[in-house]
C-alpha cells in the first residue's frame, strides 16, 4: 500500500491465546480508509477473536493494533467504530424503540428521533417498535443489532456474520444499507457469495493465519477451468493448512 494512503486499520504482527489454545498467530494487515473488506474463513479460524480485538473488547498478547491511529480501547476509536457481534443480544428488557433512543443517545447522535425513525422503517422493526427484545424473533433482534452498529453513522465498520438469521428480503435490504454507506468496512463471514456482494478484497483466515489477501478479481483469475470461486477458496486455504 502506497504511503500516502491512509489505513483505516492496521495489524501488526498480532498473536492471541486462549490458554494453549493459539487463536492468532503473527497476524499483520492494513486497510485504507473507504474500502471494504470480508474476513473469510470456517469457523473457529479466528475471525470473531480478529474483530474482538479491532474494537478493544480483547488486547493482543504481542503485536499492535491501530483505529485511525487510535489504540481500539480508547475513547476516540470507540467513537468511530460501529460493530455487530456474532449473535449480537441488545438489551432484553428494554423494547425496540427504547434500544434505538438509548444507543442513539448514548453515541451522540444528534437527532436521536430522526435516526430511531429511519432504522425502524428501514428495517421492517416498525410493527415491533414497542416489544420487548427477550420476545423478538432471532432474525428481529439481528435487524436490531444491526440497527444499533450503524444508528451513530461511524467511520468505520465490522460486522461479524451480519446476514445471520435473516430472510432473503431483509437480506437484501442490508445488502444496500451496506453498501451505500461511506465508509471502511469488514465483514466477517464464512460465505462467498457474501463476500463477493459486500466487498471488494479478501483476507483470507485459516487456523488463526492469514493465508490470502487481495481483490475478489484476482481470486476469480486463480478458478481452474469451470471451477467455481468456492473451489479455489476452498483450495488456498488447504494448501495453507
Amino acid at each position: 500500500m502506497s504511503s500516502s494512503v491512509q489505513a483505516c486499520i492496521e495489524a501488526k504482527f498480532v498473536t492471541k491465546s486462549y490458554g494453549k489454545t493459539v487463536a492468532l498467530d503473527d497476524v499483520s494487515f492494513s486497510i485504507p480508509c473507504g474500502e471494504r473488506y470480508a474476513l473469510l474463513g470456517p469457523n473457529g479460524a479466528g475471525k470473531s477473536t480478529t474483530l474482538k480485538l479491532l474494537v478493544g473488547l480483547l488486547k493482543p498478547d504481542t503485536g499492535t493494533i491501530r483505529i485511525s491511529g487510535y489504540e481500539p480501547f480508547s475513547s476516540d476509536a470507540k467513537s468511530i467504530l460501529g460493530y455487530l457481534p456474532e449473535d449480537a443480544t441488545p438489551y432484553r428488557t428494554l423494547s425496540v424503540r427504547e434500544n434505538l433512543e438509548y444507543i442513539a443517545a448514548l453515541r451522540g447522535v444528534k437527532d436521536v428521533r430522526e435516526a430511531t425513525e429511519r432504522f425502524l422503517d428501514d428495517l421492517s422493526l416498525r410493527e415491533y417498535e414497542r416489544a420487548k427484545v427477550g420476545k423478538l424473533s432471532r432474525g428481529n433482534m439481528q435487524k436490531l443489532a444491526i440497527a444499533l452498529a450503524l444508528i451513530h453513522k461511524p467511520r468505520i465498520v465490522l460486522l461479524d456474520e451480519p446476514l445471520n438469521y435473516l430472510d432473503i428480503p431483509t437480506q437484501e435490504r442490508v445488502f444496500k444499507m451496506l453498501k451505500s454507506l461511506d465508509s471502511t468496512q469488514i465483514v466477517s463471514t464464512h460465505i462467498m457469495s457474501i463476500a463477493t456482494r459486500l466487498t471488494e478484497k479478501v483476507i483470507m483466515i485459516s487456523r488463526g493465519r492469514i493465508v490470502w489477501n487481495g481483490t475478489i478479481d484476482t481470486l476469480k483469475s486463480l478458478e481452474q477451468g469451470e471451477e467455481p470461486i468456492e473451489s479455489v477458496v476452498a483450495r488456498l486455504m488447504t494448501n495453507a493448512g
